[in-house]
């Protein structure tokens, strides 16, 4: 069995005619994008409820609003699949109200984290109530997470060196280099760390993709390094000085909160990043781009992704989950994102994803059918986890073919 029948997957919106007569274009999301400047202050609700009723429970709240009242919204408020035209892009693009918002987040997700940790620190909370710190404070590094990958794929100096500052508090100053050098080029194939596989549960992934990412980050940065003549342990490195903000700011929060202070910090960053390897586990997963020569791949299109266009997740994450287009034109500014039609697209938001993702056979239910609804059963269009996979091939009655 060959491919699918071809969809429209990498079709750009045709180029609009000039009309003299069209009102000019009004990006009805616009004062919706300042939401991601109040979600990180969900950290605060927990402890304050916390401190004016005397229940540690309620610290909870905020866990229950990520990962239930997110996706019911969702559910809700259902899909935006709007677009801006080409002809609006360009000043769009350079408004920077839009700018604006993400750099005013920065602040903020720094404070949020800082927070954390000073009330964790100074308060005596019973074991559930410091998960549930955990939880929200990951949540907090997931969002700074969100905005370095904003962020990073810019070009200016300041949203460069702003990336590099809010992927500090979490220790994850390398996915500078690994998202956007290492990342982009290697999406949907076997040789990407951060693409799951069909068939790999995200705890296998985890065990992938955290330690794949570090070392791919490190490599390209090396070998930037080396052929520029610089020294690798220098200040020029692009993961060491991100790494010098982690450590100056966790030194400075066990020197004024005091050694306690610490397992908590490095818990809730792996949490934070384990947001990171949620979203990576979801976005690409069993889509696999064409090799065209031995380690040589198609350039990647929309269709190498999942997409989500539900409405208020991508608010509070700068369209993200318009990954696709993202992916085919990583410099757009996230007000520009576009949806595409006949795009693998997930049933719902990544709060939601997320939580099915945690748990396996859930996950497959949902995903693999829609995979090969997407993709076909050839073995050639699907990245298979080399681990189960004459067992998929079994289970799904997949044709076993070479691309």
């Amino acid at each position: 069995m060959g491919l699918p029948p071809k969809k429209a997957y990498c079709a750009e919106p045709p180029m609009p005619t000039a009309d003299l007569h069209a009102e000019p274009y009004r990006d009805h999301k616009r004062y919706a994008w300042l939401l991601s400047l109040l979600i990180p202050t969900t950290v605060l609700i927990g402890p304050a409820l916390m401190l004016n009723s005397g229940q540690p429970w309620m610290l909870w709240i905020p866990v229950v609003f990520f990962y239930s009242i997110v996706p019911l919204l969702d559910r809700i408020l259902g899909e935006d699949k709007s677009n801006p035209p080409e002809s609006a892009v360009p000043a769009l693009d350079a408004d920077l109200y839009y700018r604006w918002i993400t750099y005013l987040l920065a602040p903020v997700l720094w404070a949020a984290f800082i927070f954390s940790a000073w009330f964790v620190a100074r308060f005596d909370l019973p074991l559930h109530a410091m998960v549930a710190m955990v939880l929200i404070s990951g949540s907090v590094g997931g969002f700074c997470i969100n905005l370095g990958h904003e962020l990073g794929h810019k070009n200016t100096r300041l949203e460069k060196w702003l990336a590099k500052i809010v992927l500090a508090p979490s220790g994850y100053g390398h996915f500078f280099i690994e998202h956007n050098r290492g990342h982009h080029r290697d999406a949907a194939t076997p040789a990407d760390p951060a693409s799951s596989r069909m068939g790999e549960s995200i705890y296998r992934f985890l065990l992938r993709e955290m330690p794949g990412a570090w070392f791919r980050a490190w490599d390209l940065e090396k070998t930037r390094l080396q052929k520029a003549d610089l020294p690798v342990f220098s200040l020029h490195n692009e993961i060491i000085q991100p790494a010098i903000l982690t450590l100056a700011l966790w030194v400075g929060l066990v020197a004024w909160l005091g050694w306690s202070v610490l397992p908590f910090l490095i818990v809730a960053s792996f949490w934070a990043n384990f947001q990171l390897t949620s979203a990576n586990y979801i976005e690409h997963y069993g889509l696999l781009r064409s090799q065209r020569a031995p380690g040589k791949y198609e350039a990647c299109q929309p269709h190498h992704s999942w997409n989500s266009n539900h409405i208020f997740s991508n608010w509070i994450l700068f369209h993200l989950q318009r990954h696709s287009d993202h992916h085919a034109h990583p410099l757009r500014r996230y007000q520009s994102l576009r949806h595409f039609d006949n795009l693998p697209t997930l049933p719902s938001g990544y709060f939601a994803m997320f939580l099915v993702a945690y748990i396996p056979p859930l996950w497959r239910a949902v995903m693999d059918p829609r995979l090969l609804a997407s993709v076909g059963r050839d073995t050639a269009n699907i990245n298979i986890d080399p681990h189960n996979r004459d067992a998929i091939v079994a289970r799904y009655g997949l044709t076993e073919s070479h691309s």
